[in-house]
């Protein structure tokens, strides 16, 4: 298998790593890596095996540059340098003592190694010395095949984070399930096998997913595997809505997972909770919730300025999915006001400040905010020039609320 280390040496990353790991024995690279080399795609992550244990991790480390994080229990190394990562891990057996638990591991050859694997086409190890391919059983037929296939029968009930990633690799690959691997995890859902992990490890998964080339993609793979009743993505409003974020700001996993929640807000919110997801993101997410709201409020508004009064603070993504909302729903109108707004209105700002109407003799209290709000409203709704002595003139001329007379 020259020819896959010709092309690991033709990636910058995999040149170092080949430098590095020269004259030590049993380094392999593994998993998606080698099975994206043999399907002719570049390879995003290196993930690499060595052999003999810890201080043969630690060794190859040394020579790649920093280590980044370290996870003593597995025996696994981050490195990063010069714009490159590798996970390192020495070679070992897993097991697991219940299901959903971590496993707990031991040394092992690289043989052994694979056998822990997901599925057969991540079963894959390439030595960086000698050019070998080792694989699992059918690994290179499901490969050809375009197939997902389970190593052995209880897989998902050891680890039932496997149907997360199952479902991302059917997604970024376009395999397919083979009848029993989808038999297996059909019966591994059924049996509450996703219970018996924390929320915080189904949390990393759905972020992954979110990060896919395609989330989308994957997010439909998991709501077919029946893993997130709580998901129902919409290819059509998480497009539109991608397409409404401006340029450098919010979040796109955000958008994708937004536009695929279902069911109450607090349930959400408590869901969201456990799935270790920031308050600040829940925030957002709540709003997003509320997109309809927002579509309804931003068709019913006249004038820029109760637009204004609606959307000012409300996050970029809840913006953006209320615009796809409106899109969907033939709400032009909405549509066009959101776009408005996020693009032109929300950046509008007054000239002057507090300290101009002190200056001008108005006294400090509720009424200075009350004036530079009914100004902003005036110039929002170009009833004002931009420029400051007309903006402080139309401050000076409003009547506090205190002082206007019932008649």
């Amino acid at each position: 298998m020259d020819e896959l280390l010709e092309r690991v040496r033709a990636m910058p990353c995999g040149r170092r790593l080949l430098e590095a790991a020269a004259g030590i024995d049993g380094v392999h690279l593994t998993g998606g890596a080698v099975r994206d080399l043999l399907l002719e795609r570049e390879p995003h992550e290196l993930d690499v095996v060595v052999e003999g244990g810890g201080a043969a991790v630690a060794a190859l480390a040394a020579r790649l540059g920093d280590v980044d994080a370290a996870h003593e229990r597995f025996g696994t190394l981050t490195v990063r340098a010069g714009g490159c990562r590798w996970d390192l891990a020495a070679a070992r057996a897993e097991r697991y003592a219940q299901p959903g638990a971590l496993p707990a591991v031991r040394a092992a050859r690289i043989g052994h190694d694979l056998l822990r694997r997901d599925v057969t086409v991540n079963a894959l190890a390439l030595d960086l010395r000698t050019g070998e391919l080792r694989a699992v059983e059918r690994a290179r037929e499901d490969l050809a095949a375009g197939r997902l296939r389970v190593l052995h029968e209880a897989s998902f009930v050891d680890d039932p984070t496997r149907l997360w990633r199952i479902a991302r690799y059917a997604a970024r690959l376009g395999f397919e399930l083979e009848p029993r691997t989808a038999r297996l995890a059909a019966q591994a859902v059924a049996a509450g096998a996703l219970q018996t992990v924390s929320g915080a490890r189904i949390g990393s998964e759905l972020r992954l997913a979110l990060h896919e080339p395609d989330p989308l993609a994957a997010l439909e793979v998991v709501t077919a595997l029946g893993l997130a009743p709580w998901l129902a993505p919409e290819r059509g409003r998480a497009a539109a809505a991608l397409d409404l974020l401006p340029d450098g700001e919010g979040r796109a996993d955000l958008i994708v997972l937004g536009a695929s929640l279902v069911g109450p807000v607090a349930d959400t919110d408590a869901l969201l909770a456990r799935l270790d997801f920031t308050s600040a993101e829940r925030a957002v997410l709540r709003a997003c919730a509320s997109a309809d709201a927002l579509t309804a409020a931003a068709e019913a508004a006249r004038r820029p300025s109760d637009l204004a009064r609606v959307l000012r603070g409300v996050p970029v993504e809840a913006l953006a999915i209320a615009g796809a909302a409106g899109a969907g729903a033939g709400g032009a109108g909405a549509t066009a006001a959101l776009r408005r707004w996020l693009g032109e209105l929300r950046f509008v700002g007054l000239a002057i400040t507090g300290d101009d109407l002190l200056a001008a003799g108005v006294p400090e209290g509720p009424e200075i905010g009350q004036r530079l709000a009914a100004t902003l409203d005036r110039l929002l709704d170009g009833e004002l020039e931009p420029g400051r002595d007309a903006q402080l003139s139309a401050a000076l001329q409003v009547m506090p609320r205190g002082d206007r007379r019932r008649g």
